[in-house]
């Protein structure tokens, strides 16, 4: 590695874990707010979307230009091609965010479902996964990557369980807008669950070159 793509090899590494870590926050941010009912929180959460849409930008063109200037091979290039997906997979859960602050809002008129609490549950699972990706991405921890694709069965279960909760409750209930908007909330945290293992799928490519995406879906390695 020359000296000048290690000054982008750094700024591109300090980009990406900068815009996870904001994205990380967010989540936090938004499950807290929906618990709590904050209503200014989950509309500042929707309107700063843009600047998370900003940053994936910025790298992206920061990436481009590296392949354009340096053409790097073996390692260098899956690094900055697993920057690239990595950087897809944040801005994706960054607007999953403000579509949960959007719901949030929305059901803070009504009663708070019995559900709720599951929400809640889920939500703190598909935080945990995005952290520990961010983690495997830190360390290159090929294990913790393994770990975080292992926890989106959990979240994929919950979300069916949330699912179910929906079905049983909507006959009865005088309020079916509330339910619809908790299923909503539960197949956008499935969905971040799915791009933290994405996340964790590229640190193991860029670590050892392997593709195990999908590999985990009842298919042998």
């Amino acid at each position: 590695m020359n000296l000048v793509f290690a000054r982008e090899h750094d700024y591109l590494k300090a980009e990406i874990l900068r815009l996870a870590r904001e994205v990380e926050n967010r989540l936090g941010d938004v499950l807290r707010a929906i618990s709590l009912r904050e209503k200014e929180t989950l509309e500042y959460l929707m309107e700063a979307d843009s600047e998370l849409d900003e940053q994936e930008v910025k790298i992206e063109e920061e990436c481009l230009k590296v392949l354009a200037l340096h053409q790097p091979v073996a390692r260098d290039l899956r690094f900055v091609v697993a920057i690239l997906k990595i950087n897809n997979d944040l801005e994706r859960i960054g607007d999953i965010v403000a579509n949960i602050a959007d719901r949030g809002i929305r059901l803070s008129v009504y009663e708070t479902p019995k559900l709720m609490e599951k929400i809640l549950v889920m939500g703190k699972r598909a935080q945990n996964m995005l952290k520990e990706s961010i983690y495997a991405l830190v360390s290159l921890d090929v294990k913790t990557a393994h770990e975080v694709i292992q926890e989106d069965d959990v979240v994929d279960r919950l979300n069916v369980e949330v699912i179910k909760g929906v079905i049983q409750e909507i006959a009865s209930t005088k309020t079916p807008e509330a339910l619809l908007l908790i299923h909503s909330m539960a197949r956008d945290l499935e969905r971040i669950g799915d791009h933290a293992t994405n996340i964790a799928e590229d640190v193991a490519y860029l670590v050892d070159g392997t593709i195990i995406r999908h590999k985990h879906v009842g298919q042998e390695p």
